[in-house]
């Protein structure tokens, strides 16, 4: 895969907790300027704009000019794709505990 394909998948792209950080905070907000999502990380506007930049190729964000300043908001539509993923792992260990106290139950 090369790099411009792994920066679009959904998943690499939330793999980061900066990102996943800023996903929840654009969750909370119906739309962020950059300097008010900068101010929460201990980090620099360039490093929290290649953050976001990461997050709109793959979909999960929107940007949004006013004026001279960027407004970012979230787009959730992608992460469904996580949940079914995960979803089917759900029922899996589901299935697994129901077995395990069927084991349990039989020790008794």
């Amino acid at each position: 895969m090369n790099e411009k394909n792994q920066e679009r998948d959904v998943y690499a792209a939330i793999a980061d907790p900066t990102r996943r950080e800023l996903l929840r905070l654009l969750a909370e907000a119906d739309e962020l300027p950059l300097h008010e999502l900068t101010a929460q990380f201990q980090m620099g506007r360039t490093a929290v704009s290649k953050h976001l930049a990461i997050l709109k190729d793959a979909d999960l964000v929107i940007a949004r000019k006013v004026g001279r300043e960027t407004r970012y908001r979230l787009n959730a539509n992608p992460l469904k794709e996580i949940q079914d993923w995960v979803s089917y792992y759900e029922g899996f260990w589901k299935e697994r505990m129901v077995k395990l106290n069927l084991i349990l139950e039989e020790k008794k």
